[in-house]
Protein backbone atom coordinates (compact mmCIF):
# COMPACT_ATOMS: atom_id res chain seq x y z
CA UNK A 1 0.00 0.00 0.00
CA UNK A 2 1.20 3.52 -0.82
CA UNK A 3 1.55 5.11 2.62
CA UNK A 4 1.87 8.62 1.25
CA UNK A 5 -1.30 8.27 -0.80
CA UNK A 6 -3.16 6.85 2.19
CA UNK A 7 -2.03 9.72 4.40
CA UNK A 8 -3.05 12.30 1.81
CA UNK A 9 -6.45 10.62 1.43
CA UNK A 10 -6.96 10.68 5.20
CA UNK A 11 -5.99 14.36 5.45
CA UNK A 12 -8.33 15.20 2.59
CA UNK A 13 -11.10 13.25 4.29
CA UNK A 14 -10.75 15.23 7.50
CA UNK A 15 -10.53 18.55 5.66
CA UNK A 16 -13.60 17.75 3.57
CA UNK A 17 -15.58 16.71 6.64
CA UNK A 18 -14.61 19.81 8.63
CA UNK A 19 -15.30 22.05 5.59
CA UNK A 20 -18.77 20.52 5.22
CA UNK A 21 -19.45 21.15 8.91
CA UNK A 22 -18.25 24.77 8.65
CA UNK A 23 -20.45 25.42 5.60
CA UNK A 24 -23.45 23.87 7.37
CA UNK A 25 -22.87 25.88 10.56
CA UNK A 26 -22.49 29.12 8.59
CA UNK A 27 -25.67 28.31 6.68
CA UNK A 28 -27.62 27.70 9.89
CA UNK A 29 -26.15 30.86 11.43
CA UNK A 30 -27.19 32.96 8.42
CA UNK A 31 -30.70 31.48 8.53
CA UNK A 32 -31.01 32.34 12.22
CA UNK A 33 -29.72 35.89 11.63
CA UNK A 34 -32.19 36.39 8.80
CA UNK A 35 -35.07 35.28 11.03
CA UNK A 36 -33.95 37.60 13.82
CA UNK A 37 -33.34 40.54 11.44
CA UNK A 38 -36.77 40.01 9.89
CA UNK A 39 -38.49 40.09 13.27
CA UNK A 40 -36.46 43.14 14.39
CA UNK A 41 -37.35 45.03 11.21
CA UNK A 42 -41.03 44.26 11.59
CA UNK A 43 -40.83 45.08 15.29
CA UNK A 44 -39.45 48.57 14.59
CA UNK A 45 -41.52 49.27 11.49
CA UNK A 46 -44.98 48.20 12.65
CA UNK A 47 -46.11 49.11 16.17
CA UNK A 48 -48.60 46.27 16.34
CA UNK A 49 -45.82 43.74 15.62
CA UNK A 50 -44.02 45.00 18.75
CA UNK A 51 -47.21 44.54 20.77
CA UNK A 52 -47.70 41.04 19.39
CA UNK A 53 -44.06 40.15 20.14
CA UNK A 54 -44.48 41.30 23.74
CA UNK A 55 -47.62 39.19 24.05
CA UNK A 56 -45.89 36.20 22.46
CA UNK A 57 -42.95 36.64 24.83
CA UNK A 58 -45.28 36.55 27.81
CA UNK A 59 -47.06 33.38 26.68
CA UNK A 60 -43.83 31.66 25.61
CA UNK A 61 -42.26 32.35 29.03
CA UNK A 62 -45.45 31.19 30.74
CA UNK A 63 -45.45 28.04 28.59
CA UNK A 64 -41.81 27.29 29.40
CA UNK A 65 -42.47 27.84 33.11
CA UNK A 66 -45.38 25.38 33.08
CA UNK A 67 -43.44 22.62 31.29
CA UNK A 68 -42.67 19.37 33.07
CA UNK A 69 -38.94 19.97 32.72
CA UNK A 70 -36.13 20.67 35.13
CA UNK A 71 -35.74 24.35 36.16
CA UNK A 72 -32.07 24.05 35.15
CA UNK A 73 -33.22 23.93 31.53
CA UNK A 74 -36.22 26.24 31.77
CA UNK A 75 -34.51 29.15 33.56
CA UNK A 76 -31.85 29.96 30.88
CA UNK A 77 -34.56 30.13 28.20
CA UNK A 78 -36.76 32.37 30.34
CA UNK A 79 -33.83 34.72 31.07
CA UNK A 80 -32.85 34.82 27.39
CA UNK A 81 -36.37 35.68 26.22
CA UNK A 82 -36.90 38.32 28.92
CA UNK A 83 -33.54 39.96 28.11
CA UNK A 84 -33.78 39.71 24.31
CA UNK A 85 -37.43 39.08 23.39
CA UNK A 86 -37.06 38.94 19.60
CA UNK A 87 -33.79 37.02 19.37
CA UNK A 88 -34.73 34.85 22.35
CA UNK A 89 -38.06 33.76 20.88
CA UNK A 90 -36.57 33.07 17.44
CA UNK A 91 -33.77 31.02 18.99
CA UNK A 92 -36.21 29.16 21.22
CA UNK A 93 -38.52 28.34 18.30
CA UNK A 94 -35.56 26.98 16.33
CA UNK A 95 -33.68 25.13 19.06
CA UNK A 96 -35.67 25.02 22.30
CA UNK A 97 -39.07 23.80 21.15
CA UNK A 98 -37.67 21.29 18.67
CA UNK A 99 -41.19 20.64 17.35
CA UNK A 100 -39.82 19.12 14.16
CA UNK A 101 -39.15 15.96 16.14
CA UNK A 102 -42.88 15.19 16.17
CA UNK A 103 -42.44 13.12 13.01
CA UNK A 104 -39.43 11.40 14.53
CA UNK A 105 -41.27 10.76 17.80
CA UNK A 106 -44.04 9.00 15.91
CA UNK A 107 -41.51 6.98 13.95
CA UNK A 108 -39.70 5.79 17.09
CA UNK A 109 -42.95 5.13 18.89
CA UNK A 110 -44.11 2.97 16.00
CA UNK A 111 -40.98 0.81 15.86
CA UNK A 112 -40.76 0.54 19.67
CA UNK A 113 -44.31 -0.79 19.77
CA UNK A 114 -43.11 -3.64 17.57
CA UNK A 115 -39.65 -4.31 19.04
CA UNK A 116 -39.94 -3.84 22.82
CA UNK A 117 -42.66 -6.51 23.24
CA UNK A 118 -40.18 -8.98 21.72
CA UNK A 119 -38.06 -8.68 24.86
CA UNK A 120 -38.79 -11.14 27.69
CA UNK A 121 -40.56 -10.04 30.84
CA UNK A 122 -38.13 -11.88 33.13
CA UNK A 123 -40.34 -11.35 36.20
CA UNK A 124 -38.67 -14.34 37.86
CA UNK A 125 -35.24 -12.75 37.50
CA UNK A 126 -36.58 -9.46 38.85
CA UNK A 127 -37.99 -11.31 41.87
CA UNK A 128 -34.66 -13.06 42.58
CA UNK A 129 -32.83 -9.75 42.43
CA UNK A 130 -35.37 -8.14 44.78
CA UNK A 131 -34.72 -10.90 47.32
CA UNK A 132 -31.00 -10.15 47.13
CA UNK A 133 -31.02 -6.36 46.93
CA UNK A 134 -34.35 -4.55 46.86
CA UNK A 135 -32.71 -1.17 46.16
CA UNK A 136 -31.04 -2.32 42.94
CA UNK A 137 -34.21 -4.19 42.06
CA UNK A 138 -35.99 -0.85 42.29
CA UNK A 139 -33.72 0.53 39.56
CA UNK A 140 -34.29 -2.50 37.30
CA UNK A 141 -38.03 -2.26 37.92
CA UNK A 142 -37.93 1.36 36.81
CA UNK A 143 -35.94 0.47 33.67
CA UNK A 144 -38.38 -2.26 32.68
CA UNK A 145 -41.47 -0.13 33.26
CA UNK A 146 -40.26 3.13 31.71
CA UNK A 147 -37.74 2.08 29.05
CA UNK A 148 -38.99 -1.44 28.28
CA UNK A 149 -35.70 -3.25 29.02
CA UNK A 150 -35.72 -6.23 31.44
CA UNK A 151 -33.04 -7.57 33.75
CA UNK A 152 -31.30 -10.86 32.82
CA UNK A 153 -29.28 -13.39 34.78
CA UNK A 154 -28.15 -15.93 32.17
CA UNK A 155 -25.40 -13.65 30.87
CA UNK A 156 -21.66 -13.40 31.35
CA UNK A 157 -20.08 -9.96 31.39
CA UNK A 158 -16.42 -9.02 30.95
CA UNK A 159 -15.18 -5.57 31.92
CA UNK A 160 -12.38 -3.87 29.96
CA UNK A 161 -10.44 -1.18 31.79
CA UNK A 162 -8.98 0.05 28.50
CA UNK A 163 -10.67 0.58 25.14
CA UNK A 164 -7.77 -1.08 23.31
CA UNK A 165 -8.47 -4.33 25.16
CA UNK A 166 -12.14 -4.09 24.23
CA UNK A 167 -11.31 -3.50 20.57
CA UNK A 168 -9.04 -6.54 20.36
CA UNK A 169 -11.67 -8.76 21.98
CA UNK A 170 -14.25 -7.30 19.63
CA UNK A 171 -12.18 -8.15 16.56
CA UNK A 172 -11.70 -11.72 17.72
CA UNK A 173 -15.46 -12.17 18.18
CA UNK A 174 -16.18 -10.53 14.82
CA UNK A 175 -14.05 -13.19 13.14
CA UNK A 176 -16.31 -15.87 14.63
CA UNK A 177 -19.57 -14.41 13.25
CA UNK A 178 -21.68 -16.81 11.19
CA UNK A 179 -25.05 -15.04 10.79
CA UNK A 180 -24.99 -11.26 11.29
CA UNK A 181 -22.97 -8.34 12.63
CA UNK A 182 -24.54 -5.06 13.79
CA UNK A 183 -22.36 -2.03 14.59
CA UNK A 184 -23.67 1.37 15.73
CA UNK A 185 -21.27 4.15 16.74
CA UNK A 186 -21.38 7.88 17.30
CA UNK A 187 -18.01 8.30 15.58
CA UNK A 188 -16.08 6.21 13.08
CA UNK A 189 -12.70 7.36 11.81
CA UNK A 190 -11.52 5.98 8.51
CA UNK A 191 -8.10 5.15 9.91
CA UNK A 192 -6.12 2.22 11.35
CA UNK A 193 -8.57 1.28 14.12
CA UNK A 194 -11.54 1.14 11.75
CA UNK A 195 -9.68 -0.45 8.85
CA UNK A 196 -8.69 -3.41 10.99
CA UNK A 197 -12.40 -3.97 11.63
CA UNK A 198 -13.44 -3.28 8.05
CA UNK A 199 -11.04 -5.94 6.76
CA UNK A 200 -12.82 -8.47 8.99
CA UNK A 201 -16.26 -7.23 7.93
CA UNK A 202 -15.38 -7.59 4.25
CA UNK A 203 -14.26 -11.18 4.81
CA UNK A 204 -17.45 -11.93 6.69
CA UNK A 205 -19.57 -10.54 3.85
CA UNK A 206 -17.79 -12.93 1.48
CA UNK A 207 -18.72 -15.78 3.83
CA UNK A 208 -22.39 -14.82 3.62
CA UNK A 209 -22.66 -12.99 6.95
CA UNK A 210 -25.04 -10.02 6.97
CA UNK A 211 -23.17 -6.91 8.10
CA UNK A 212 -24.74 -3.58 9.05
CA UNK A 213 -22.92 -0.39 10.08
CA UNK A 214 -24.66 2.69 11.44
CA UNK A 215 -22.97 5.93 12.50
CA UNK A 216 -23.80 9.49 13.47
CA UNK A 217 -22.90 12.13 10.91
CA UNK A 218 -22.02 14.85 13.42
CA UNK A 219 -19.81 12.51 15.46
CA UNK A 220 -17.94 11.32 12.36
CA UNK A 221 -17.90 14.52 10.33
CA UNK A 222 -14.20 15.27 10.89
CA UNK A 223 -13.16 11.65 10.37
CA UNK A 224 -14.73 10.50 7.10
CA UNK A 225 -15.95 11.78 3.73
CA UNK A 226 -19.55 11.84 2.53
CA UNK A 227 -18.95 8.83 0.29
CA UNK A 228 -18.06 6.54 3.21
CA UNK A 229 -21.52 4.92 3.15
CA UNK A 230 -21.32 4.35 -0.59
CA UNK A 231 -17.92 2.69 -0.28
CA UNK A 232 -19.14 0.35 2.45
CA UNK A 233 -22.29 -0.54 0.52
CA UNK A 234 -20.18 -1.27 -2.56
CA UNK A 235 -18.29 -3.87 -0.51
CA UNK A 236 -21.51 -5.56 0.59
CA UNK A 237 -21.62 -3.88 4.00
CA UNK A 238 -25.06 -2.34 4.58
CA UNK A 239 -24.41 1.14 5.92
CA UNK A 240 -26.53 4.07 7.07
CA UNK A 241 -25.74 7.53 8.41
CA UNK A 242 -27.84 9.08 11.17
CA UNK A 243 -29.20 12.63 10.81
CA UNK A 244 -26.89 14.07 8.10
CA UNK A 245 -25.43 17.47 8.91
CA UNK A 246 -26.49 19.64 5.97
CA UNK A 247 -26.93 23.38 5.37
CA UNK A 248 -30.30 24.79 6.38
CA UNK A 249 -32.56 24.74 9.41
CA UNK A 250 -32.76 21.07 10.32
CA UNK A 251 -34.37 21.30 13.76
CA UNK A 252 -33.75 17.63 14.46
CA UNK A 253 -30.02 18.40 14.20
CA UNK A 254 -29.71 18.79 17.98
CA UNK A 255 -30.54 15.12 18.59
CA UNK A 256 -27.54 12.90 17.86
CA UNK A 257 -26.95 9.16 18.02
CA UNK A 258 -24.36 8.80 20.79
CA UNK A 259 -24.73 5.03 21.19
CA UNK A 260 -21.88 2.51 20.86
CA UNK A 261 -23.02 -1.03 20.15
CA UNK A 262 -21.69 -4.15 18.46
CA UNK A 263 -23.84 -7.30 18.23
CA UNK A 264 -22.55 -10.58 16.82
CA UNK A 265 -25.08 -13.29 15.89
CA UNK A 266 -27.30 -12.15 18.76
CA UNK A 267 -24.97 -14.09 21.08
CA UNK A 268 -22.21 -11.62 21.90
CA UNK A 269 -22.46 -7.87 22.39
CA UNK A 270 -20.13 -4.98 23.17
CA UNK A 271 -20.81 -1.50 24.50
CA UNK A 272 -19.02 1.19 26.47
CA UNK A 273 -17.61 4.66 26.07
CA UNK A 274 -15.35 4.21 23.07
CA UNK A 275 -15.97 5.01 19.42
CA UNK A 276 -14.02 3.48 16.54
CA UNK A 277 -11.35 6.16 16.15
CA UNK A 278 -7.59 6.13 16.73
CA UNK A 279 -7.53 8.39 19.78
CA UNK A 280 -9.63 5.90 21.77
CA UNK A 281 -6.99 3.18 21.35
CA UNK A 282 -3.80 5.21 21.95
CA UNK A 283 -2.90 5.29 18.24
CA UNK A 284 -2.98 9.06 18.63
CA UNK A 285 -2.99 10.99 21.90
CA UNK A 286 -4.05 14.62 21.42
CA UNK A 287 -5.14 14.97 25.07
CA UNK A 288 -2.68 12.82 26.98
CA UNK A 289 -3.58 9.24 27.89
CA UNK A 290 -7.15 8.50 26.78
CA UNK A 291 -9.01 6.59 29.46
CA UNK A 292 -12.01 4.65 28.21
CA UNK A 293 -13.82 1.47 29.18
CA UNK A 294 -16.25 -1.11 27.86
CA UNK A 295 -18.03 -4.39 28.53
CA UNK A 296 -18.59 -7.61 26.63
CA UNK A 297 -21.86 -9.52 27.09
CA UNK A 298 -22.51 -13.12 26.17
CA UNK A 299 -25.87 -14.73 26.77
CA UNK A 300 -29.52 -13.75 27.03
CA UNK A 301 -28.98 -10.02 27.69
CA UNK A 302 -27.53 -9.52 24.18
CA UNK A 303 -31.14 -9.62 22.99
CA UNK A 304 -31.66 -6.12 24.40
CA UNK A 305 -28.61 -4.74 22.57
CA UNK A 306 -29.95 -6.27 19.35
CA UNK A 307 -33.33 -4.58 19.84
CA UNK A 308 -31.62 -1.25 20.58
CA UNK A 309 -29.70 -1.45 17.30
CA UNK A 310 -32.76 -2.49 15.30
CA UNK A 311 -34.72 0.43 16.75
CA UNK A 312 -32.28 2.99 15.35
CA UNK A 313 -31.76 1.17 12.06
CA UNK A 314 -35.47 1.04 11.32
CA UNK A 315 -36.48 4.48 12.62
CA UNK A 316 -33.84 6.64 11.00
CA UNK A 317 -35.56 7.30 7.66
CA UNK A 318 -39.08 6.87 6.32
CA UNK A 319 -37.86 6.25 2.78
CA UNK A 320 -35.65 3.30 3.77
CA UNK A 321 -36.70 -0.30 3.31
CA UNK A 322 -37.04 -1.44 6.89
CA UNK A 323 -37.12 -4.86 8.49
CA UNK A 324 -40.46 -6.65 8.51
CA UNK A 325 -39.49 -9.83 10.36
CA UNK A 326 -37.14 -9.73 13.36
CA UNK A 327 -37.16 -13.39 14.35
CA UNK A 328 -33.89 -14.22 12.62
CA UNK A 329 -32.07 -11.60 14.72
CA UNK A 330 -33.75 -12.51 18.01
CA UNK A 331 -33.31 -16.26 18.18
CA UNK A 332 -33.14 -18.02 21.52
CA UNK A 333 -29.84 -19.80 22.11
CA UNK A 334 -29.02 -22.51 24.60
CA UNK A 335 -26.49 -20.70 26.72
CA UNK A 336 -25.45 -21.41 30.28
CA UNK A 337 -23.63 -18.59 32.01
CA UNK A 338 -20.61 -19.22 34.19
CA UNK A 339 -21.77 -16.59 36.68
CA UNK A 340 -25.12 -15.93 38.32
CA UNK A 341 -25.11 -12.16 38.38
CA UNK A 342 -27.58 -9.71 36.86
CA UNK A 343 -27.21 -7.72 33.64
CA UNK A 344 -29.51 -5.08 32.18
CA UNK A 345 -28.59 -3.30 28.93
CA UNK A 346 -30.82 -0.26 28.47
CA UNK A 347 -31.31 2.64 26.07
CA UNK A 348 -32.26 6.29 26.49
CA UNK A 349 -34.04 8.37 23.85
CA UNK A 350 -34.86 12.08 23.50
CA UNK A 351 -38.06 11.05 21.71
CA UNK A 352 -39.88 10.48 25.00
CA UNK A 353 -40.20 12.49 28.19
CA UNK A 354 -38.23 10.06 30.35
CA UNK A 355 -34.62 10.89 31.27
CA UNK A 356 -33.55 7.29 31.81
CA UNK A 357 -29.81 7.94 32.01
CA UNK A 358 -30.21 10.68 34.60
CA UNK A 359 -32.63 8.64 36.69
CA UNK A 360 -30.24 5.69 36.83
CA UNK A 361 -27.31 7.87 37.94
CA UNK A 362 -29.42 9.54 40.63
CA UNK A 363 -30.82 6.20 41.79
CA UNK A 364 -27.28 4.88 42.26
CA UNK A 365 -26.62 7.71 44.73
CA UNK A 366 -30.03 7.49 46.40
CA UNK A 367 -29.70 3.77 47.19
CA UNK A 368 -26.04 3.86 48.25
CA UNK A 369 -25.14 3.05 51.86
CA UNK A 370 -21.33 3.10 51.74
CA UNK A 371 -20.16 4.72 48.50
CA UNK A 372 -21.26 5.94 45.07
CA UNK A 373 -18.48 6.72 42.58
CA UNK A 374 -18.79 8.26 39.12
CA UNK A 375 -16.49 9.00 36.20
CA UNK A 376 -17.51 11.30 33.36
CA UNK A 377 -15.75 13.44 30.73
CA UNK A 378 -18.22 16.29 31.25
CA UNK A 379 -20.08 17.38 34.39
CA UNK A 380 -22.97 19.67 33.43
CA UNK A 381 -25.86 18.52 35.58
CA UNK A 382 -29.31 19.62 36.66
CA UNK A 383 -30.09 21.02 40.09
CA UNK A 384 -31.96 17.79 40.83
CA UNK A 385 -28.91 15.64 40.22
CA UNK A 386 -26.63 18.01 42.15
CA UNK A 387 -29.07 17.86 45.07
CA UNK A 388 -29.24 14.05 44.94
CA UNK A 389 -25.44 13.67 44.95
CA UNK A 390 -25.10 16.24 47.72
CA UNK A 391 -27.79 14.66 49.88
CA UNK A 392 -26.13 11.25 49.56
CA UNK A 393 -22.84 12.79 50.73
CA UNK A 394 -24.63 14.47 53.65
CA UNK A 395 -26.04 11.07 54.63
CA UNK A 396 -22.46 9.85 55.03
CA UNK A 397 -22.11 8.13 51.67
CA UNK A 398 -18.66 8.41 50.09
CA UNK A 399 -19.66 10.21 46.88
CA UNK A 400 -16.85 10.82 44.38
CA UNK A 401 -16.73 12.16 40.83
CA UNK A 402 -13.77 11.84 38.46
CA UNK A 403 -13.40 14.30 35.58
CA UNK A 404 -10.54 14.84 33.09
CA UNK A 405 -7.25 16.46 34.01
CA UNK A 406 -6.67 17.43 30.37
CA UNK A 407 -9.81 18.69 28.58
CA UNK A 408 -10.80 18.06 24.98
CA UNK A 409 -13.11 21.11 24.93
CA UNK A 410 -11.93 24.04 27.05
CA UNK A 411 -15.26 25.87 27.30
CA UNK A 412 -17.07 22.71 28.37
CA UNK A 413 -14.23 22.04 30.83
CA UNK A 414 -14.81 25.46 32.40
CA UNK A 415 -18.49 24.63 32.70
CA UNK A 416 -17.62 21.30 34.31
CA UNK A 417 -15.50 23.04 36.94
CA UNK A 418 -18.28 25.53 37.66
CA UNK A 419 -20.24 22.70 39.29
CA UNK A 420 -17.43 21.73 41.68
CA UNK A 421 -18.04 24.31 44.40
CA UNK A 422 -21.67 23.48 45.20
CA UNK A 423 -20.90 19.75 45.21
CA UNK A 424 -17.66 20.03 47.19
CA UNK A 425 -19.25 22.24 49.85
CA UNK A 426 -21.79 19.48 50.47
CA UNK A 427 -19.20 16.74 50.85
CA UNK A 428 -18.93 15.34 47.31
CA UNK A 429 -15.28 14.57 46.55
CA UNK A 430 -13.97 15.77 43.18
CA UNK A 431 -10.99 14.23 41.38
CA UNK A 432 -9.26 15.17 38.12
CA UNK A 433 -7.59 12.43 36.11
CA UNK A 434 -4.01 13.69 35.69
CA UNK A 435 -2.66 11.35 32.93
CA UNK A 436 -5.01 12.85 30.36
CA UNK A 437 -8.62 12.76 29.20
CA UNK A 438 -11.07 10.32 30.79
CA UNK A 439 -13.85 9.53 28.33
CA UNK A 440 -15.35 6.67 30.39
CA UNK A 441 -18.93 7.03 31.64
CA UNK A 442 -19.45 4.78 34.66
CA UNK A 443 -20.88 4.54 38.15
CA UNK A 444 -20.52 2.00 40.95
CA UNK A 445 -22.02 1.55 44.40
CA UNK A 446 -21.53 -0.62 47.49
CA UNK A 447 -19.56 -3.44 45.79
CA UNK A 448 -22.82 -4.68 44.28
CA UNK A 449 -23.91 -2.67 41.24
CA UNK A 450 -22.18 -0.74 38.46
CA UNK A 451 -22.98 0.88 35.11
CA UNK A 452 -20.92 1.33 31.98
CA UNK A 453 -22.05 2.89 28.73
CA UNK A 454 -22.24 6.01 26.60
CA UNK A 455 -24.08 8.39 28.94
CA UNK A 456 -22.11 11.47 30.01
CA UNK A 457 -23.22 13.44 33.05
CA UNK A 458 -24.19 16.44 30.92
CA UNK A 459 -27.32 17.95 29.40
CA UNK A 460 -26.68 16.65 25.89
CA UNK A 461 -26.38 13.03 26.96
CA UNK A 462 -29.12 13.20 29.55
CA UNK A 463 -31.69 15.17 27.52
CA UNK A 464 -30.82 15.41 23.82
CA UNK A 465 -28.93 12.35 22.61
CA UNK A 466 -29.81 8.74 21.87
CA UNK A 467 -27.74 6.85 24.45
CA UNK A 468 -27.28 3.37 25.87
CA UNK A 469 -25.85 1.85 29.00
CA UNK A 470 -25.43 -1.43 30.82
CA UNK A 471 -26.22 -2.02 34.49
CA UNK A 472 -24.62 -5.09 36.07
CA UNK A 473 -24.85 -6.42 39.61
CA UNK A 474 -23.57 -9.17 41.88
CA UNK A 475 -20.85 -10.36 39.47
CA UNK A 476 -17.07 -10.29 39.04
CA UNK A 477 -17.32 -7.36 36.62
CA UNK A 478 -18.45 -5.15 39.52
CA UNK A 479 -15.33 -6.09 41.46
CA UNK A 480 -13.16 -5.40 38.40
CA UNK A 481 -14.86 -2.05 37.92
CA UNK A 482 -14.16 -1.05 41.51
CA UNK A 483 -10.51 -2.07 41.19
CA UNK A 484 -10.24 0.12 38.11
CA UNK A 485 -11.82 3.06 39.95
CA UNK A 486 -9.26 2.63 42.72
CA UNK A 487 -6.41 2.69 40.19
CA UNK A 488 -7.86 5.86 38.67
CA UNK A 489 -8.01 7.56 42.08
CA UNK A 490 -4.32 6.79 42.59
CA UNK A 491 -3.34 8.82 39.51
CA UNK A 492 -5.93 11.57 39.98
CA UNK A 493 -5.63 14.89 41.78
CA UNK A 494 -8.30 15.56 44.40
CA UNK A 495 -9.49 19.17 44.12
CA UNK A 496 -12.31 19.01 46.67
CA UNK A 497 -10.74 21.29 49.28
CA UNK A 498 -9.73 23.94 46.75
CA UNK A 499 -13.23 24.34 45.36
CA UNK A 500 -15.00 23.91 48.71
CA UNK A 501 -12.92 26.62 50.42
CA UNK A 502 -14.10 29.50 48.25
CA UNK A 503 -10.75 30.00 46.51
CA UNK A 504 -10.94 30.69 42.80
CA UNK A 505 -14.08 32.80 43.32
CA UNK A 506 -13.45 35.12 40.35
CA UNK A 507 -12.86 32.16 38.08
CA UNK A 508 -16.06 30.53 39.33
CA UNK A 509 -18.00 33.73 38.58
CA UNK A 510 -16.94 33.68 34.93
CA UNK A 511 -17.78 30.00 34.78
CA UNK A 512 -21.23 30.64 36.24
CA UNK A 513 -21.94 33.08 33.41
CA UNK A 514 -21.26 30.22 30.99
CA UNK A 515 -23.76 28.08 32.91
CA UNK A 516 -26.58 30.05 31.29
CA UNK A 517 -25.69 28.33 28.01
CA UNK A 518 -25.16 24.92 29.61
CA UNK A 519 -28.40 23.32 28.33
CA UNK A 520 -27.22 23.97 24.76
CA UNK A 521 -23.75 22.46 25.19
Amino acid sequence: MNTQATTMEKEASVKNGVFRMIIAVISIFINVLLFIWGFFWLNKTLWWVSAIMSLISFFVVLGIYSMQRTPSIKLPWIMLILAFPVAGIVFYLIVGMNRSTKTMRNRYKKIDEVLLPLLPDNADVQKKLAEKNRHVAGITHYLKKYSGYPVYNNTDIIYYDDAAKGLEAQKEDLKKATEFIFMEYHAIEDAESWRGIQDILEEKVKEGVEVRVFYDDMGSIGFITTDFVKRLNAKGIKAKVFNPFVPGLNLFLNNRDHRKITVIDGKVGFTGGYNIANEYFHLSEPFGFWKDTGVRLEGDAVRSLTVTFLEMWNAVKDSDIDDVVFDKYLKKYNYTSREHGYVLPYADSPMDNEQVGEEVYMSIAEMAHDYAWYITPYLIITDEMAHTLSLAAKRGVDVRIITPGIPDKKIVYSLTRSYYNALARNGVRIFEYTPGFCHAKMSISDDFVATCGTINMDYRSLYLHFENGCLYADCDAVKQTKEDFERIFEVSNEVTDYYASGRGAFLRFSQLILRLAAPLM
